[in-house]
């Protein structure tokens, strides 16, 4: 990215986050998410699907068409076919640009956004895509009392909203280069999660942990059957396969699933505002330890996950789950308190058997006894643990503690555990710690080196780790480096005894002052 378009992109951060903040007034930042999220996304559909008809259109011959000027009767020859391809339809009356420049005037505005809202997820019904679609817009109620008292003071905050999404200057798609959009999407959502407290957390993965977790599982490959997180969030760990590998280079698409509605409904967006297509991803509502929705599709070559931190799950409350064949050949279950290994079993369950999972994991999955040694054990004596990487503190929102990433695969080439210490790893920037390039790649190089680094990192044979009663914590294996100045303890000595001949040679000085004082009074 050249300079320019770096301070173009900062000013247009800069921009929306103040718009959003202004225009929120008194709803609360989180709440109102949904409503600077989802009106950029409909901007963005009303906008992509416009381009794409126009382009259409004029390959054909028709040099000056413009779909957005067309009248809605003569716009729906072209329904079926636009939904089979783009997933969904909007006619010219609904677009962003038409309704919002009608939208000051407009005294059933929330009305007719309630119409648009309907009709545009009433598109997909019945088609291919109905599962993508639906919902999209759930979230953005229009109706709500926390806009507004009347329904014209909220019909004016939408006005608002309306005129500053669409004034941000974007770009055009018809130069095929935009990803404004989504670069906008993502940062908005990282400012929110940064001031969400610790629910912020549990939506959205710092993006330069998402890269990490991404590039280890891609290591030597150019492209992946399809990548998969069970615990999606808002999705964009997902996408970072699109930028690490190309879009078209993870080649059956995108799988996830998510148990909180809204933030399932915020990945969706996110799919399509960074050009995803319907049929490209398939992301799924619901609890995956209990009711996992993609039985059909594993195994996937490439799974990432930041799965909430020791959360509570059925465990054995459930009698169904020793059986499951995702947690059965543990012989035991995740504690109904702390759910972070069910999640591990589960991934490993559906890691194909040349793939790579990197998950975020608590740190005290890594060390605490009961069931989960018996857990660890289990992947530890089959040979399925291939690295743990110890990261710094403070790298996520809501939380200030380290966690580690555990790199699992079901072919290794040796019977070796590599551990990493990269808990310096960072530069503090705000008040969060980040890891910058530099970190990252250094984590990245010690992955593929697989060898000892001297306070950094270290190979360890599967008989030291069984050993230390199956102990995964970096600090048991990976020695800190001693900081401590070495001190000559003879000069030391020989510099306190001058020190003390000093002091007593001062003493007996001052000792003589004050006689000579006492003597003159």
């Amino acid at each position: 990215m050249s300079q320019t378009s770096t301070v173009q992109r900062d000013e247009l951060h800069r921009t929306i986050w103040r718009i959003a903040n202004d225009l929120r007034g008194s709803v609360d930042g989180w709440d109102f998410k949904s409503y600077v999220l989802e009106t950029l996304f409909y901007r963005f559909i009303s906008e992509n699907l416009t381009a794409y008809i126009n382009e259409a259109e004029r390959r054909a011959g028709g040099a000056d068409f413009d779909y957005a000027a067309l009248s809605d009767e003569k716009a729906e020859f072209g329904r079926r076919e636009t939904v089979a391809e783009k997933g969904f339809y909007i006619l010219p009356s609904e677009l962003f640009a038409n309704v919002r420049r009608r939208s000051a005037s407009d005294l059933n505005l929330n009305e007719t956004l309630q119409r648009v809202f309907r009709n545009i997820e009433g598109s997909a019904v019945g088609t291919e895509s109905e599962g993508a679609i639906k919902g999209l817009f759930a979230d953005l109620d229009v109706n709500s009392q926390k806009l507004g008292s009347t329904v014209d003071a909220r019909n004016k905050k939408m006005v608002k909203l309306l005129d500053a999404i669409g004034d941000l200057e974007l770009g055009s798609f018809a130069d095929h280069t935009i990803d404004a959009f989504g670069d906008t999407y993502e940062y908005l959502m990282q400012m929110y999660a940064a001031n969400a407290g610790k629910s912020g957390g549990e939506f959205f993965t710092p993006q330069e942990v998402s890269e990490l977790l991404a590039r280890i599982t891609v290591i030597g490959k150019t492209s992946v059957n399809k990548v998969y997180d069970p615990a999606c969030g808002s999705g964009s760990l997902l996408l970072k396969f699109a930028k690490v590998l190309g879009k078209e280079n993870v080649r059956q698409g995108f799988f996830g699933q998510e148990i909180n509605l809204t933030t399932y409904n915020l990945a969706r967006i996110n799919m399509f505002l960074h050009d995803i297509n319907f049929e490209k991803f398939d992301l799924a509502h619901g609890d995956t330890l209990i009711d996992p929705a993609h039985w059909d599709d594993e195994p996937f070559e490439a799974i990432v996950s930041n799965p909430p931190y020791s959360t509570k799950w059925e465990g054995d409350a459930n009698p169904l789950l020793i059986n499951d064949p995702r947690y059965a050949p543990a012989g035991v279950l995740a504690p109904k308190s702390k759910a972070d290994l069910a999640f591990t079993m589960h991934m490993l369950s559906w890691l194909a058997v040349n793939g790579t999972a990197a998950i975020v994991e608590f740190p005290g999955v890594l060390y605490r006894g009961g069931a989960e040694r018996k857990i660890r054990q289990y992947l530890i004596d089959n040979n399925y643990v291939d690295a743990v990487i110890q990261l710094p503190p403070d790298l996520f929102f809501g939380t200030t503690i380290a966690t580690c990433v555990i790199v699992l695969k079901k072919s290794k080439q040796d019977n070796d555990i590599l551990f990493i210490d990269a808990s310096a790893e960072f530069t503090r920037v705000g008040n969060k710690n980040k890891l910058m390039a530099e970190n990252l790649q250094r984590i990245l190089n010690a992955v593929v080196a697989r060898q000892d680094d001297d306070h950094f990192a270290r190979l360890v044979a599967f008989e030291d780790v069984k050993s230390s009663h199956y102990n995964l914590s970096v600090s048991s294996y990976v020695e800190k480096e001693d900081t401590r100045e070495a001190v000559d303890i003879t000069a030391l000595n020989a510099e306190i005894a001058r020190i003390v001949a000093r002091q007593s040679e001062l003493r007996s000085q001052i000792d003589a002052i004050v006689a000579d004082l006492e003597g003159a009074a």
